[in-house]
C-alpha cells in the first residue's frame, strides 16, 4: 500500500514547546505508513538533530531575502528604496503599504514577495502550517504548496499575541481544518473568527511518555549538591513566559527564610533583563539561569516543585511533561491551565502576573508538606497518542 505523505512547515527547530510537540507527533506516526517532510524557513535549532533520520528535511530557498522584508514595516522598506533612488521598488512598496493599511492584512504583500517562488511539483496528501499562527507560513501553505488537504495549527491563545483576524478569515478558508491545542484556546479563536467555527477543532499536543522517561535517565541533571527545596521552571526567557514574576516571588521566599533554590532552563531575548533583576534583588545564589537544554527531563525528575509563571500560553507542554514525573505543580491561570490541572486537583493555579500570589501559593504548598504527600491518583493522564 502506498504511504501517505505529510508536510509539516515550521520556522526552525529551536528548543521550544512547538518544536518539541512536533517531534512528539512525528515519533507517534508509523513510518511504515507515512512519509514525513519537515519544511523550515531557517536551517538551525537545538532540536534539529532530534528529527528522526527517516524524515525528509527541507528548507525554503531564498528565505534570507524574505526575512528582512517580513520583519520590517512596509513604509520603511519603501523609504529605503527611495534613499537608494530605486523609484520603481519605492512605488511598489508604497502601494503595498497603502493596501495593507486599508485591508489591515498583508496577504497581497506575501503574494508579491513570493511571486517568483515556484509551486513545487510534488503533491502531498496533507500539508500542515504547524508553526501557527505565523502569517507567512499560513500563506505559503495556502498558496505555494500542493496538497489534497491543508491544516492550520494554532499553539497559542490568539487573544494575547496580536492575531490578525482579517488575515485569518481570508487565508484560513484554504484550509480543510484548523487545529487548536486546548479547549480554552479554541474558544478564544472561535470568538474572533466565528465564520470559521465549523472547521476549528481541539487537538492537544501529544506527549511521548516513554521517550521522556527514557531521556530523563540519560543525563545527570542538577550538579550543585543543594539540599533544600528545588523549584524548576522550563521555558524561553521572554516576557510572556513570566520568569520576572518568578524572580520576584523567589525573592519573597528567601526573605521569609525559606530553604529554596529556583532553577530556570531556557534562553531568550530577556536574559539580560532577568540577569539585572536577579542582581538587583540579590538573588544570584538563589535563582539560577541554567541556559537552554534540549533535555530538561532529568531536572524535572529531580526537582521538588515545578512552577510555570507564564503570562499566556496555548497549551503548556512543560506542565504536561512535569506531570509525567508526578510533581506538585503551580502555574498561573493562563489559557489551558485548568485543563492541565483538573481545576487545581494536582497542584495550585494562581492569578497571572502576580508575584505576591505566586509567592504565597508556593509558601503554602511547602509549609503544608504537600510536596511529600502528593495524591498521585489525582494526576491527569498525559494526552493519549493518536494516529
Amino acid at each position: 500500500m502506498k504511504k501517505q505523505s505529510i508536510l509539516f512547515m515550521v520556522i526552525n527547530m529551536n528548543v521550544g514547546g512547538t518544536e518539541r510537540a512536533l517531534l512528539n507527533m512525528i515519533n507517534e506516526i508509523p513510518k511504515d505508513k507515512y512519509e514525513i517532510t519537515v519544511l523550515m524557513l531557517e536551517k538551525f535549532g537545538g532540536f534539529l538533530s532530534f528529527i528522526p533520520d527517516w524524515v525528509k528535511v527541507d528548507y525554503i530557498d531564498g528565505h534570507d531575502q524574505f526575512k528582512p522584508l517580513i520583519k520590517k514595516p512596509l513604509h520603511l522598506i519603501a523609504f529605503d528604496y527611495l534613499r537608494e533612488l530605486k523609484f520603481h521598488y519605492f512605488f511598489i512598496y508604497l502601494i503595498l503599504f497603502i493596501v495593507s493599511k486599508m485591508t489591515k492584512e498583508k496577504s497581497l504583500f506575501y503574494r508579491y514577495i513570493l511571486r517568483n517562488y515556484p509551486k513545487p511539483s510534488e503533491e502531498y496528501d496533507i500539508a500542515i502550517a504547524y508553526a501557527g499562527p505565523m502569517d507567512f507560513i499560513s500563506f505559503f501553505i495556502a498558496h505555494k504548496v500542493k496538497a489534497k488537504k491543508k491544516i492550520q495549527w494554532i499553539h497559542f491563545d490568539v487573544t494575547k499575541i496580536g492575531f490578525n483576524t482579517r488575515f485569518a478569515k481570508k487565508v484560513y478558508e484554504y484550509f480543510y481544518q484548523v487545529n487548536v491545542v486546548s479547549e480554552e484556546a479554541k474558544n478564544c479563536l472561535v470568538k474572533l473568527t466565528p465564520s470559521l467555527k465549523n472547521k476549528i477543532f481541539v487537538f492537544p499536543n501529544l506527549i511521548s511518555k516513554e521517550m521522556i522517561i527514557r531521556q530523563a535517565n540519560i543525563s545527570e541533571g542538577f550538579k550543585d549538591n543543594y539540599n533544600g527545596i528545588r523549584i524548576l521552571t522550563v521555558g524561553r526567557l521572554s516576557f510572556e513566559k513570566g520568569q520576572d514574576i518568578a524572580i520576584k516571588a523567589a525573592a519573597k521566599l528567601i526573605k521569609d527564610g525559606m530553604n529554596v533554590r529556583w532553577y530556570c532552563i531556557g534562553d531568550g531575548i530577556a536574559i539580560q533583563e532577568y540577569e539585572r533583576l536577579i542582581k538587583k534583588l540579590n538573588m544570584k545564589e538563589h535563582f539560577l539561569l541554567l541556559g537552554s537544554d534540549s533535555n530538561p527531563y532529568p531536572f524535572m525528575k529531580q526537582c521538588d516543585l515545578y512552577v510555570q509563571p507564564s503570562r499566556h500560553e496555548g497549551y503548556c507542554m512543560t506542565v504536561a511533561e512535569a506531570k509525567i514525573f508526578n510533581k506538585m505543580i503551580i502555574c498561573t491561570n493562563f489559557t489551558g491551565a485548568k485543563e492541565h490541572m483538573d481545576d487545581g486537583k494536582i497542584g495550585k493555579i494562581v492569578p497571572v502576573n502576580d508575584p505576591e500570589r505566586l509567592y504565597k501559593g508556593i509558601k503554602e504548598i511547602i509549609e503544608s508538606n504537600k510536596l511529600l504527600f502528593l495524591d498521585k491518583d489525582n494526576l491527569i493522564k498525559s494526552p493519549k497518542t493518536t494516529n
